[in-house]
């Protein structure tokens, strides 16, 4: 099988680490009979530097081309001053409009040799935690109309509002409970439904489109109620489905628990398989260029890019368990190093892990 992917490297340590998922991508390829071919496009600051603008019209042509998009990191101190209508970041709200991607994939797994960092007491964290939050990307209150801020009595009164259309839940749901096929088979929904009305759409059609998942268990939670049960046990869960605000907060919660933000990758998906992954930290400028970024978030996002858009799961679970032998043989970047472990930079933990497959 043969996919063309757009590599957009971006900002900071974006270069060095997309550098390292793109050598793993292809030793998983040499494993799996599979061949890559990688076209470069800028994006953010880069972008900015070479054209003028985050989001280059050429950058977008290529990721609409590809089979799959593969991000570095965007943003820098070097550009804080520009206008904020084309600093760097607008780039990347630009290119999940273009490509229509209204599904974020984010999961939140904590690897056994790294349970120590876990922020959650010892008993709690012994039980594991492995959990993919679905958020809904394109709708809710950060998009609804209308919105502003005016004068009202004499004092200033800001408003958004909260609309989600049937058509929009369903197709979250349907991303949610298909991805749940590929994991442990359960869903939790997570709304508000006892005091929004947009929450009681929302639990309808998640209940509708259960429907046509049998095999899936289906569960509903309040969103208050679903932050404290990620804290007093986030075993139980397998996969989340929750609205734009809602998962924008849940997601940092479930992934913050880990300890280890440099392991955590993410997807964002639309209707086609053509996604765009990366990792969920930032372009860490202060380190760029020094080899002593952690790549394994960005190698585990080739891993879901795999998964998702490649339908390769087989290569997919070969690039996790690489990862996973790597960490257990001792191996850590300055991030995640403990004592008694083998500190390695950038450019070799990419080699351990394509050394592993």
């Amino acid at each position: 099988m043969h996919y063309s992917i757009c590599v957009m490297p971006g900002d900071g340590i974006g270069p060095e680490i997309v550098a390292e998922a793109v050598k793993v991508m292809e030793a998983a390829g040499k494993k799996f009979g599979l061949t890559f071919a990688c076209t470069e496009a800028p994006i953010g600051g880069a972008a900015i530097d070479a054209t003028g603008g985050p989001l280059p019209a050429a950058t977008v042509a290529a990721c609409k081309a590809a089979d799959a998009v593969l991000l570095g990191a965007v943003g820098g101190p070097q550009w804080d001053t520009l206008d904020p209508s084309i600093r760097p970041e607008k780039g990347l709200l630009g290119i999940r409009k273009a490509l229509e991607l209204f599904a974020n994939l984010r999961p939140a797994r904590m690897f056994p040799e790294l349970r120590a960092a876990c922020l959650l007491r010892p008993d709690i964290a012994a039980k594991g935690l492995d959990i993919l939050v679905v958020r809904e990307l394109t709708g809710g209150i950060y998009f609804g109309e209308p919105r502003g801020i005016e004068t009202r009595g004499g004092e200033q009164v800001g408003f958004n509002t909260m609309v989600y259309s049937e058509s929009e839940v369903r197709r979250i749901a349907k991303v949610g409970f298909e991805a749940a096929r590929k994991r442990r088979h359960k869903v939790c929904s997570v709304d508000k439904a006892n005091v929004l009305d947009v929450s009681r759409l929302w639990w309808a059609c998640m209940q509708e489109v259960g429907k046509d998942y049998p095999d899936v268990e289906l569960s509903h939670l309040y969103v208050d109620n679903a932050a404290m049960q990620l804290v007093r046990d986030p075993s139980q869960f397998d996969v989340i489905v929750t609205g734009n605000l809602f998962g924008d907060i849940l997601s940092d919660e479930a992934s913050v628990i880990t300890g280890s933000i440099g392991m955590l990758p993410s997807a964002s998906l639309g209707e086609s398989k053509a996604g765009m992954y990366e990792p969920i930290h930032g372009s860490a400028p202060d380190i760029a260029g020094k080899d002593i970024a952690n790549p394994l978030a960005t190698i585990l996002s080739v891993a879901m890019l795999l998964r998702y858009s490649c339908d390769q799961s087989k290569a997919a679970d070969a690039i996790e368990t690489a990862c996973a032998k790597v960490l257990a043989a001792g191996y850590r970047t300055a991030d995640i190093m403990e004592p008694g472990r083998k500190l390695v930079g950038c450019k070799a933990m990419g080699d351990l892990v394509a050394a592993r497959l």
